[in-house]
């Protein structure tokens, strides 16, 4: 078919790429179409699918058999919910050699097989529980006064991330300097600070592929853990020190605070059936008990889809009877 260019088209001057130039440039795409922790992870799903097909002296082309044997092998080791991730990754890191490795890992022999590891060594999931006020007043009382600058940058920290939803790699960098990225690190400029509220502009969060960004607004309230009263104290002592850095979060060493870091502060303080989700599935916890619907909770906290019902640690029959002070089966 010989098409041609309409004669009202005005095309920009481009220069051609030669064919190499088209391939190298392509592959860097590609090279971005994962983010660097997910490409880390898949990487590793398939050096245990390669693994297994050594041991066993299987053909690493993804069959269906192989899969399912893969699926039954891991299985018996780790959690199968684990394994369902990990066969994700291998198809990820395997599609661009068998471009048909999604209709197999999909087929009724994987899936089924999945499905009966999961019946046979299914265990139930143990979520941490979220961080409520009483939780959150235990390091106020503890660090509201203290001039350390590590103890604010952590209180500050500790109630934004609380009261704006956030995931804990929004506010830390990873401990890894190889799997760091420096778009995702919230800069000061950023800040605005109003009478009522504060607000910072998140350039990056999971559910963001196109690093579209959020602006991250938390309000002014009368609580003793107020996360208003806090940050500014905080942003006081932080333009006090590095008046000329850019990042918003900063330790009194002029790193930014690294997830172990965070966490190791977090202990001190909590046992361990709290980790870096709890201040994510508190907040949302407590605007599902203000009454907040949930459209809005899904919003602020920046899901992409309805699973954030399972960060809501509240039984929905306890959470009736505490908005509406009355059993779910007893009429208005």
């Amino acid at each position: 078919m010989n098409l041609q260019v309409t004669a009202s088209s005005r095309q920009p001057e481009r220069a051609a790429w030669s064919d190499a130039k088209l391939v190298h440039e392509r592959a860097i795409c590609l090279g971005f179409a994962l983010d660097p922790n997910s490409s880390a992870t898949y990487t590793s799903a398939l050096n245990s699918y390669i693994t297994f097909c050594r041991k066993h002296n299987r053909s690493v082309e993804p069959t269906e058999d192989t899969l399912s044997f893969f699926a039954v092998y891991m299985s018996s080791h780790i959690n199968p919910r684990s394994v369902a991730s990990y066969l994700s990754g291998i198809c990820s890191q395997l599609e661009p050699f068998f471009p048909d490795v999604r209709v197999r890992r999909n087929s009724a022999l994987v899936s089924r097989t999945l499905a009966g590891c999961h019946r046979r060594w299914g265990t139930p999931v143990r979520r941490k529980r979220p961080l409520g006020e009483d939780d959150i007043l235990l390091v106020v009382d503890d660090l509201a006064l203290s001039q350390i600058h590590d103890d604010m940058l952590f209180l500050s920290m500790l109630t934004t991330g609380r009261d704006g939803l956030m995931r804990l790699g929004e506010l830390t960098v990873h401990d890894s300097v190889l799997r760091r990225n420096a778009r995702k690190i919230t800069l000061r400029h950023t800040v605005r600070v109003q009478p009522d509220h504060f607000s910072f502009f998140l350039p990056y969060h999971k559910a963001d592929r196109f690093y579209e960004g959020n602006t991250i607004i938390i309000q002014q309230t009368a609580r003793r853990s107020d996360p208003y009263s806090l940050f500014r104290t905080y942003l006081a002592s932080r333009d006090g020190l590095f008046p000329m850095n850019r990042e918003l979060w900063l330790r009194s060493n002029g790193t930014s605070p690294t997830r172990s870091w965070f966490i190791a502060r977090l202990k001190g303080y909590f046992p361990q059936d709290v980790a870096g989700q709890s201040l994510r599935a508190g907040g949302a916890t407590s605007l599902a008990e203000a009454g907040v619907p949930p459209n809005v909770i899904q919003a602020i906290g920046r899901w992409a889809s309805d699973t954030f019902q399972i960060y809501i640690r509240k039984n929905p029959v306890l959470l009736q009877a505490m908005l509406f002070g009355r059993p779910v089966h007893q009429p208005a």
